[in-house]
């Protein structure tokens, strides 16, 4: 088991009983780990404690970053956010596709793919001399479907597996502290629609979240959440187009396309790291 696994293990320990509080011997004992292993490993993963983490998932939080968020959302365009967000060390930039290039299927276009680990578990990435075009993270070997999704996508386009290509992408996103390290570029296609809420996605910044409803007030229509829910289901960039920071407005987490566990784990790694650091 990696130690990804263990972690998601604790985690979905800890949400399911977060009303009896749950201690860190109660938690050792879930997982087979003694509370000494298993502190070390909660903290070199996240960065605080599993008390700590605890902490974080409570609904008061939660309710919190949202007003923190109402305003990051609503001030984004005058601080010159509209296009790329800070994430630690990177910056995020997204290009849709031209119409042109929508209805062109993706033809003379070269799409490589592969598959690595990260500190969330497994992920399948798809690159392109423009971009990322698709990252998703698998917990079972789903390979073929992700391939079967981009040629679904790119019907014309050439595609093939090169994990020595793929692997910086991954190394970049994930493991970089080089703060001189190039912006991370997304290539992306979907509707108008679609492309306009993942930008307003990339406003959220790391240990913030926002809902459905406010999205859809930020695009200038109040009564378009199920929409603006349907196209942050239809990201297709896991975690730069951080489609996991969006929640219920009652502060419950919900769902995620790849996994409520997981999404609760980029959160409170996220805030954690923010936490960390405002604290230097």
């Amino acid at each position: 088991m990696d130690n990804y696994s263990r972690i998601a293990q604790a985690i979905k320990y800890i949400t399911d009983n977060i009303e009896s509080q749950p201690t860190l011997e109660d938690l050792s004992k879930e997982i087979n780990l003694s509370p000494f292993h298993l502190q070390r490993l909660f903290k070199d993963w996240a960065g605080i404690s599993p008390k700590r983490f605890l902490q974080i998932m409570t609904v008061n939080q939660a309710k919190k970053l949202l007003d923190e968020s109402y305003t990051i959302l609503d001030t984004s365009e005058k601080l010159g956010l509209s296009s790329s967000a800070r994430l630690h060390d990177h910056f995020v930039s997204l290009e849709a596709v031209t119409p042109g290039e929508y209805k062109s299927d993706g033809d003379g276009l070269t799409i490589k793919y592969g598959t690595h680990p990260t500190p969330f578990g497994h992920a399948f990435i798809a690159i392109t001399e423009r971009g990322i075009c698709k990252l998703n993270y698998y917990d079972e070997d789903d390979t073929q479907n992700f391939i079967s999704e981009l040629t679904e996508t790119w019907p014309a386009a050439t595609i093939f597996e090169s994990d020595k290509s793929t692997e910086p992408f991954i190394k970049q996103i994930f493991y970089s502290s080089n703060k001189k390290s190039k912006p991370v570029s997304l290539y992306v296609k979907g509707t108008n629609f679609q492309v306009n809420v993942w930008r307003a996605l990339l406003n959220i910044q790391p240990g913030h979240v926002s809902t459905y409803g406010h999205l859809a007030k930020y695009l200038g229509d109040k009564n378009a959440s199920r929409a603006v829910g349907r196209a942050v289901g239809a990201n297709p960039v896991a975690y730069l187009i951080p489609c996991h920071r969006v929640i219920l407005a009652s502060g419950v987490v919900g769902n995620y396309r790849w996994g409520t566990i997981r999404k609760k784990a980029l959160l409170c790694w996220e805030n954690a790291m923010t936490q960390k650091i405002k604290a230097q």
